[in-house]
């Protein structure tokens, strides 16, 4: 049956309240494709692969296709999304490399995060520990802070320009006056070898990754990137009893196109804040990822990305930094 004559239907009184109501919903009309920076296996991608399982129940049955599209700093993917046609069947999981600080990092970026999306959602922040090998002579983080000093060029691994883990460290050796080395990898998993292997002797990895590898006792978790503390690790402080004030989180989010209809913005959101509150998602996020949820009004995630672009920018260009 056609929408249009699902609609006469409805109100007509023809259908139940149920199928009323998804006549009358503005979105979603359609197959809905989630968009996302990142290739198969990461944290993004089981986050979206969660969120399109939670989906149809909230949905009114209509199901959501993730649709990886890696590369270029998250920017592959947000030019599909920007470009899209901004009716809502389009969507991006968003982040802080494609949708605030591409252009920063790569000026040839074919558009403006600033004014290319419509904010629907903020979803979850993933907390990051600043980690060591376990061998590395630092009980904590004084002991670290002080060894970096004296070294002057420990080397640190982070998984890409601009991403939160390499923004994190420069912050924190900026903030507490450290010279140290970056190395780049390609990936989390990178990371996480060359810090087992020694070859870095420090890095910020997501507190999910890192923690298979802590509890085995093969790192070292001295500290995490939150404002508080994290249940997942138990006695490491935050690295804001140090440095107040500091934070650095892995977010997602939900953008659509710019241009979206406010309805269909509204609508959207209310699903996504429906699907937040699932326990298997909660559990997902929360449990096996260590993160937090978030949900919240379309305007307070657009706040929260103007937020970042006008913090990030200025270490970005302080430190002259150039996506490869």
């Amino acid at each position: 049956m056609r929408r249009r004559d699902v609609a006469v239907l409805a109100l007509a009184g023809g259908l139940g309240p149920a199928a009323r109501a998804r006549a009358q919903q503005p979105w979603p009309d359609r197959p809905v494709r989630l968009v996302v920076p990142f290739g198969a296996g990461g944290a993004a991608d089981t986050l979206a692969r969660s969120l399109a399982n939670a989906f149809p129940a909230q949905a009114g049955g209509q199901t959501m296709v993730v649709e990886n599209r890696g590369g270029a700093g998250g920017t592959i993917a947000g030019a599909v999304v920007a470009q899209a046609r901004p009716d809502g069947a389009t969507l991006m999981l968003a982040d802080l490399g494609a949708n605030a600080i591409a252009r920063e990092l790569q000026p040839s970026t074919p558009y403006d995060p600033a004014t290319a999306f419509t904010p629907i959602c903020h979803l979850a922040d993933l907390p990051m520990a600043l980690v060591v090998p376990a061998a590395l002579p630092a009980a904590d983080l004084a002991g670290f802070v002080a060894l970096a000093r004296r070294r002057g060029d420990m080397p640190y691994a982070h998984p890409g320009i601009g991403y939160v883990g390499h923004l994190a460290q420069e912050l924190m050796n900026r903030d507490l006056g450290l010279r140290m080395t970056p190395v780049p990898y390609r990936s989390g998993a990178e990371v996480a070898r060359s810090i087992l292997a020694g070859e870095t002797l420090s890095a910020f990895m997501t507190v999910s990754t890192a923690l298979p590898f802590i509890r085995e006792g093969k790192i070292r978790a001295l500290a995490v990137s939150t404002a508080g503390p994290v249940a997942q690790l138990p006695g490491v402080p935050p690295l804001s009893t140090l440095l107040p004030g500091f934070q650095a989180v892995v977010w997602n989010g939900i953008l659509g196109p710019a241009g979206m209809p406010p309805e269909v913005v509204a609508a959207a959101n209310a699903v996504f804040n429906a699907i937040l509150a699932e326990p298997a998602l909660r559990e997902a996020v929360q449990t096996r990822q260590a993160g937090v949820m978030v949900g919240g009004t379309p305007e307070e995630f657009g706040a929260f990305i103007r937020a970042e672009i006008a913090r990030w920018t200025p270490l970005i260009r302080a430190l002259g930094l150039r996506a490869e």
